[in-house]
């Protein structure tokens, strides 16, 4: 089994039953994840492998400290002994170390998960960022709205997502940037 149909069947197993739509928003920050091969080259599988995993910490089967990039990374780490990159990947999706900082686990996060390169890290935060809880495409500006509506502003999560808003807008935008120079129409002749 390749990579990819291992994640996709192990997300499926933790997220679909128990939380359907935490399980369309995975398979939608997958598709998006897919959409950048064209920039991630030998690591697209890597970063597709990520994206349909990222939020598995939420799992009522796994989640343990009720910090999904922790509880997800671990599980991965520890019981599924998955690839290394996949697993610092979603420890630290879309600026975990700032929620963490939030939730008083900055030190776990850091001390047990190496960051990954850059970017891929930007990759998956746009894959994430760009995409609704229902799976569907949006916007950067638009999903951080959302986030902040969702859990309050003075919540762990509205806090954090506000203190992240410019490192999702400025890794968006070198996402984007990234992408419109392996478009088509910026290819040599």
């Amino acid at each position: 089994m390749g990579l990819t149909e291992w994640a996709y069947s192990l997300s499926e197993s933790l997220l679909s039953d128990p939380l359907p739509r935490r399980w369309a928003h995975s398979l939608g920050v997958a598709k998006a994840a897919r959409s950048l091969g064209a920039i991630l080259g030998n690591d697209a599988e890597v970063l597709e492998a990520a994206a349909v995993l990222h939020d598995i910490g939420y799992s009522p089967a796994i989640a343990v400290t009720g910090f999904h990039p922790l509880d997800g990374a671990r599980f991965l780490r520890d019981q599924e002994g998955a690839d290394e990159r996949v697993v610092r990947l979603v420890a630290h999706h879309s600026c975990a170390l700032l929620e963490a900082e939030e939730r008083g686990l900055r030190q776990e996060l850091e001390g047990e998960f190496d960051l990954e390169r850059p970017d891929l890290v930007d990759a998956l935060l746009y894959s994430d960022m760009t995409t609704t809880p229902d799976g569907t495409r949006t916007t950067p500006a638009e999903r951080l709205d959302e986030v902040v509506q969702r859990y309050g502003p003075d919540t762990i999560v509205g806090r954090f997502i506000q203190r992240a808003a410019p490192e999702i807008h400025a890794a968006a935008k070198r996402v984007e940037e990234r992408m419109t120079l392996v478009s088509p129409g910026n290819q040599p002749m």
